[in-house]
C-alpha cells in the first residue's frame, strides 16, 4: 500500500540568505530609474496626501513594512530523499502581507498581531492604482511598502534614507508563520532579541526599531494587564491609561504609544521608558534591567543617534530575503495574485 507523501518544514533564514546573496545585491536605489522615473514622486505624493488626512497613518505604513518583513521563509523538504520542493512559502519582505483571503491563501491579515490593527491597506491600494497609472506592471506592492515607509517617517519628523528597490511580489501568504515571526506585546526581552537575531538583526537595530512607536497608538487589550497589573510602571502613568482602558470592555479603545508628544516622531518614548511610562509591556522591556537598558538610555538623550540608527535597521529589515530577478510576480493589484 502507497505510503502518503511527508514533509518536513524548517525556517531556513540562514541557507536562504546565502542562497539569494546575489539576488539581494539586485536591489539598487535607481532600480525604477529607467523604467518608471516619476515612480518614488507618485509614492511619496499619494502618502504625504493620506498622513495629512491622518496623522497616525505614518505610523500604520512604518507598520505595514515592518509587518510584510518579517514573516520567514519556510522550506519543506522529503523526509526521505532530502530534496528541497521548488516553492517557499513566507518570504520576508514580499508584500504578502497584502493578500486577500483566497482559495489558495489564508491572508496573514488574520494573523493575531495583524486582525483588526494592522491598517493602511486602502492607502497603499491608493499609492499602487496612482503608480500602475503611469507605470503599469513595473513597480512592485514590496518595493511600494519599502518607500511608503519611509515616506511617512519623514513627513512626521524621523529620519529618511535611501530605499534600496527591485523587490518582487509573493504569490503565496501564511497567517501561520505570520502568527509564528511576529513579536507580540507579551513578549520577554529575550524573546524580542531572539525573533530580530533570527531575521539577522541585533538587539541595536531591535531597539531602534521598536522607537517606531513614538508614534501610533495602541488598543486596549494589548495594554490593560500592564496598566492593571503591572509592577514595572508609574503608578500615574497606570492611572491615567486606565481612563479608557476599563477593566473589563473597551478592548478596542485606543491610546497614544507617546502620550507625551503622539504625532511627532522623536526620542520620547525612549524617555518614557526610562520613567516606566511605556504602555506596551513589550516595549517597557527595553529598560527593566536588562541587556538594552544603555541602548535606550543613549537614545533618550541623543536623537541623531536614534534616528541614524532607526534608517541603518530600515534598511537592512527591507534586505530580508526579498524576491527578485524572475521569482514572484509584479501584481496589478496589491490585494491578490495575477
Amino acid at each position: 500500500m502507497a505510503t502518503s507523501l511527508r514533509l518536513v518544514c524548517f525556517v531556513a533564514v540562514a541557507w536562504l540568505l546565502a542562497s539569494s546573496s546575489q539576488c539581494q545585491g539586485q536591489l539598487t536605489s535607481d532600480f525604477y530609474h529607467a523604467t518608471c522615473p516619476r515612480a518614488l514622486a507618485t509614492i511619496r505624493k499619494a502618502v504625504r496626501v493620506a498622513i495629512a488626512r491622518e496623522r497616525r497613518m505614518a505610523a500604520s505604513l512604518i507598520r505595514l513594512h515592518f509587518h510584510d518583513c518579517f514573516v520567514q521563509a519556510r522550506l519543506c523538504f522529503h523526509i526521505s530523499h532530502r530534496i528541497p520542493y521548488k516553492f517557499i512559502l513566507s518570504i520576508g519582505c514580499d508584500a504578502s502581507l497584502l493578500l486577500d483571503n483566497a482559495p489558495t491563501i489564508v491572508s496573514e491579515k488574520n494573523a493575531i498581531q495583524n486582525f483588526r490593527s494592522a491598517r493602511g491597506f486602502e492607502v497603499v491600494d491608493e499609492v499602487k492604482s496612482r503608480v500602475e497609472a503611469i507605470c503599469p506592471g513595473v513597480v512592485s506592492c514590496a518595493d511600494i511598502l519599502a518607500v511608503a515607509a519611509r515616506d511617512a517617517s519623514e513627513y512626521v519628523g524621523g529620519p529618511k534614507w535611501t530605499v534600496k528597490l527591485g523587490r518582487r511580489d509573493s504569490t503565496t501568504a501564511s497567517k501561520d508563520r505570520a502568527e509564528n515571526d511576529l513579536p507580540k506585546f507579551t513578549d520577554s526581552l529575550d524573546q524580542l532579541i531572539s525573533l530580530f537575531s533570527d531575521n539577522g538583526l541585533s538587539a541595536r537595530d531591535m531597539v531602534a526599531l521598536s522607537g517606531a512607536h513614538t508614534i501610533g497608538q495602541a488598543a486596549c487589550v494589548t495594554f490593560r494587564e500592564r496598566i492593571y497589573d503591572g509592577t514595572n510602571i508609574d503608578a500615574g502613568f497606570a492611572k491615567t491609561r486606565q481612563r479608557r482602558c476599563p477593566s473589563v470592555g473597551g478592548n478596542g479603545n485606543l491610546a497614544p504609544l507617546d502620550l507625551v508628544t503622539p504625532n511627532s516622531f522623536d526620542e520620547n518614548f525612549f524617555k518614557n521608558l526610562l520613567q516606566k511610562k511605556g504602555l506596551l509591556a513589550s516595549d517597557q522591556v527595553l529598560f527593566s534591567g536588562g541587556s538594552t537598558d544603555a541602548i535606550v538610555a543613549e537614545y533618550s538623550r541623543n536623537r541623531s543617534s536614534f534616528f541614524r540608527d532607526f534608517a541603518a535597521a530600515m534598511v537592512r529589515m527591507g534586505d530580508i530575503l526579498p524576491l527578485t530577478g524572475t521569482s514572484g510576480q509584479i501584481r496589478g493589484s496589491c490585494r491578490v495574485v495575477n
